[in-house]
């Protein structure tokens, strides 16, 4: 069944571009006509391109990988954290910061520090330090968490990253492109997709229309950890009866073995009682 249709993206204004001055060449195979001074995205391929990124997302999540979703944008910012949170993935929606995935050691550290001030609360220090170095406290603590608390339970780098706009995020693309990390995006037409692994040629300003892209990956992402939890269900249960059999394998053993004592048994009882019965035969002829 398709993840959305044709209807559905027209209603939340996918089609709208930017003005044709403003358009990007490497865009014209997405664009499908030009009115009133703005370029019309063809839907026809949004539908296939929006079809083919949810088909590989899914398969990322289901292999029980991490995806980064980024999105700096105002209009973007809260519909994609509450996306992302409601799969529990990973999210960026303040600013980029350089090296955030080409030195990841160094921003692991800084989630680090974070949680460190968390156990400085939870254990008394806290309380005990100078009201200023509790207030220079706070105030690192609320950077930090601003900065870097949609990828505190990240440890280690994503597996792919999925972005509103790459125009305004192309420090994020640069470096996923350095690390080989799969790029999935909205990319309007004044935006350039050579970069992008899966572009979903959409427009990247109306909340209607980023809302409804990222609802469509995000119900990817639901079937991608559904079908994990059933596999895991199944192997779990495999396990078991695998287990089972080998703990019931010595008393089937055992109960095999009685059962060929017990034929012997018949066995020998019959021939003596032939050999009883051919007995008298013999000495009455003599």
């Amino acid at each position: 069944m398709a993840r959305t249709t044709y209807q559905d993206l027209l209603d939340a204004g996918v089609h709208f571009g930017h003005l044709t001055r403003k358009w990007d060449p490497k865009m014209s195979q997405y664009i499908f006509m030009e009115r009133n001074g703005i370029h019309i995205i063809d839907l026809n391929k949004t539908l296939t391109k929006v079809e083919e990124a949810a088909a590989a997302i899914k398969q990322i999540v289901k292999s029980g990988r991490k995806v980064l979703f980024v999105a700096t944008k105002k209009q973007a910012k809260d519909i994609v954290a509450d996306y992302a949170k409601s799969v529990n993935m990973p999210y960026i929606t303040e600013r980029w910061l350089g090296g955030m995935l080409t030195n990841f050691a160094t921003v692991r550290k800084s989630i680090k520090k974070m949680s460190n001030i968390d156990k400085l609360t939870k254990d008394g220090t806290y309380s005990n330090l100078s009201k200023k170095e509790r207030l220079m406290i706070q105030r690192e603590r609320i950077k930090l968490e601003t900065l870097l608390g949609g990828i505190s339970d990240l440890n280690r780098l994503p597996a792919a990253l999925f972005l509103i706009d790459v125009k305004k995020e192309h420090i994020a693309v640069s470096e996923a492109l350095k690390l080989n990390i799969p790029t999935f995006a909205m990319v309007d037409t004044n935006s350039d997709p050579s970069n992008i692994d899966f572009p979903i040629p959409a427009n990247d300003d109306a909340t209607k229309s980023i809302s409804l892209i990222t609802s469509i990956i995000i119900k990817a992402i639901e079937e991608g950890l559904d079908e994990r939890k059933r596999e895991k269900e199944d192997e779990a249960e495999k396990e078991a009866a695998v287990a089972k059999a080998k703990a019931d394998a010595p008393e089937v053993a055992d109960r095999a073995e009685g059962a060929k004592r017990a034929r012997k048994t018949a066995e020998v009882a019959d021939v003596a009682a032939e050999a009883d019965a051919e007995t008298p035969a013999a000495e009455t002829e003599e």
